[in-house]
């Protein structure tokens, strides 16, 4: 049978949980405007009934305040986390491409590719009235060069980008590393505290605001499982948190965390001809692989792989029809048109990596043969047997050869490739003009070619190879060899021999022929607008930028679009993940008017009970 102070009992333990609401609340409002904050609330049950052994069997005892909880959802989280990353990636190729479309976009202070290409043939059509004139033919080199200057200039800019985004790569890999180590130190801390049976309110809401920043950069997954003490078999209150990431690769489990690294390529391991040098690689640190080109990256790491490697998935793929292991060489068919076209090679020129089926190995040279009369091409790789643990064997025949990963983006490397591309066509094409049969210079000697390429090792590549070799039925063209595929936007030059006396360009047909004749001048005038003379993606030469700069303004609004999606997309998920978790002031201040009743009416019957107690006490003499 309960006490005659029973009663004093059940309304004590009123005044406490109206308290510990009461602080729960003031709580929440301290904390409306903490970032990551989840509202709490004070979980209450009925303290366990006592058995009277009366006719009515048992008496409410008072409530007990069992837990101090957290107000989550997970299912939100994971929606917000899914979008977040999908804004972080697209996020990263927006602000990239908006800088690649200020490099070929032209300003009335701004000279573009439109106003020195008109400047070099305004000049160009000086020398057709007065081709007899140095003076004249040597302000249309200088206009020639500024051309060069332009593509020079562009393709520096494309480089020095390609080198920020891979320092921001690297950026991105350090906070990775940096949230993981949180994340798990933070698991540390909240199975101590929950061991005991509390909550750990606090350090939840850090590690859910550190999961949440995580996702910008990576896409990620969270499982939390109880540890059970099997042999007693029951919960002993700590979790196995783990956090998976890129496509289920392990984070974080539980105390324990794992870190990305970043390798810098050798120079033997370039994968484009226009790639600067020392590009990032990623792995982890335990010796594991990192599949950078996983499509399951997700988040700013993927965006910024794909914006500084994106090569509109035209990487170097064929099938392997002959190995000599003797020679370490290995013979590869390519049936893709723009792999047939040595003019978009972008196969590095000091070598790099080849994957021969599931191995890879380094190749130090290469061969282009391609057969006219056939239309078969191959590609012979001069594999280094000293480099790769893998060993050459004819098991790889007939396997897929690969150099490089398709990327599904128009990222750097494909407008390096598309500028390049272009210099290429169209230097040749201009030489070939220039130099035609019977064409001589001011001097009446033949006439020379005016676009050359700088050779980093001094002097200028004349293209004397290409012109050697492309004459035969099969045209076999080595990526040592003095060709066209070795000019680039960045080493794009007029000829130092020319540029030092005008008077050797070439301007006409017939030695015997007088000055003014300009038949050469009026082919190459024509060049400028003629498609069957000279053609670039369907368009004439004076296209191109209209052709490239459609590339770049199609991707960088298709960017912008996205961006705009998925940041309201984000916002929207997380106003739902708030209108749950987040403290709502009108909502507090309601519940604090309640549980403030709540203390004053056990505060009440407190005091009734002392009444009754002095009545019982003091005047009955109990």
């Amino acid at each position: 049978m309960p006490s005659q102070f029973f009663g004093l009992n059940i309304s004590y333990t009123g005044l406490l949980a109206a308290n510990a609401a009461l602080n729960t609340t003031a709580n929440n409002i301290s904390n409306v405007e903490t970032e990551g904050y989840s509202r709490q609330e004070a979980i209450q049950e009925a303290s366990a009934a006592l058995r009277v052994f009366t006719t009515y069997g048992c008496a409410g005892s008072g409530v007990d305040t069992i837990a101090i909880e957290r107000i989550h959802d997970d299912f939100y989280d994971d929606k917000f986390r899914d979008s977040n990353q999908k804004l972080g990636r697209i996020s990263a190729k927006a602000y990239y491409m908006k800088s690649v479309e200020n490099y070929f976009q032209e300003t009335d202070t701004i000279n573009g590719f439109n106003s020195s290409f008109n400047l070099m043939y305004n000049a160009l059509e000086e020398v057709q009235k007065n081709a007899g004139d140095k003076a004249t033919k040597a302000q249309f080199v200088m206009y020639a060069q500024s051309l060069c200057d332009y593509f020079n200039g562009v393709a520096n800019q494309l480089s020095e980008l390609q080198k920020d985004v891979n320092t921001e790569i690297k950026d991105t890999v350090s906070e990775i590393n940096s949230i993981a180590s949180q994340i798990a130190t933070l698991n540390k801390q909240i199975n101590v505290i929950e061991l005991t049976g509390a909550k750990a309110n606090e350090l939840r809401d850090k590690r859910t605001l550190l999961l949440d920043k995580l996702s910008e950069y990576v896409s990620c997954e969270v499982t939390e499982t109880p540890i059970r003490d099997e042999a007693n078999n029951y919960d002993t209150g700590a979790n196995r948190f783990v956090v998976t990431i890129a496509g289920n690769q392990l984070l974080v489990d539980t105390n324990e965390f794992r870190e990305i690294e970043c390798n810098a390529r050798e120079n033997n391991e370039t994968m484009n001809q226009s790639d600067t040098k020392g590009l990032y690689d990623l792995g982890w640190t335990d010796g594991n692989t990192f599949n950078i080109y996983s499509t399951l990256i997700g988040g700013k790491l993927q965006g910024l792989i794909e914006m500084r490697d994106g090569n509109n998935t035209e990487n170097f793929r064929g099938v392997v029809k002959n190995v000599d292991t003797q020679n370490s060489t290995v013979k590869i068919q390519v049936t893709d048109d723009y792999l047939k076209d040595l003019d978009k090679c972008t196969l590095a020129t000091g070598g790099g990596k080849i994957s021969l089926g599931s191995e890879t190995y380094h190749y130090t040279d290469w061969t282009y043969e391609y057969n006219k009369t056939t239309g078969e091409c191959f590609y012979t790789f001069n594999i280094d047997p000293n480099y790769d643990e893998c060993i050459l064997s004819t098991s790889r025949l007939e396997l897929e050869a690969n150099v490089g990963k398709s990327i599904d983006f128009q990222g750097i490397p494909y407008y390096q490739e598309q500028l390049n591309e272009f210099v290429r066509l169209y230097s040749r094409t201009f030489n070939d003009i220039l130099t035609q049969n019977n064409s001589v210079d001011g001097y009446k000697n033949p006439a020379t070619r005016l676009f050359f390429a700088d050779n980093v090792l001094g002097g200028q590549l004349t293209f004397d190879d290409y012109y050697a070799n492309s004459a035969a039925n099969v045209v076999t063209i080595s990526n040592s060899d003095d060709s066209y595929y070795r000019l680039t936007a960045a080493n794009f030059e007029v000829s130092e021999y020319i540029a030092q006396d005008a008077n050797r360009l070439a301007t006409r047909t017939g030695a015997s022929d007088g000055e003014s004749k300009s038949d050469v001048v009026d082919q190459l005038i024509a060049l400028k607008t003629d498609k069957t003379m000279f053609s670039f993606r369907g368009g004439s030469a004076s296209e191109f930028l209209q052709s490239v700069l459609s590339d770049v303004a199609l991707n960088a609004s298709r960017a912008n679009r996205s961006e705009t999606y998925y940041s309201t997309m984000t916002k929207t998920v997380n106003n739902q993940r708030i209108s749950i978790s987040g403290v709502d002031s009108d909502e507090e201040a309601i519940s604090l008017v309640k549980f403030q009743n709540a203390y004053d009416l056990a505060s009440r019957m407190i005091q009734t009970f002392t009444e009754i107690y002095d009545r019982l006490i003091l005047q009955t003499g109990v």
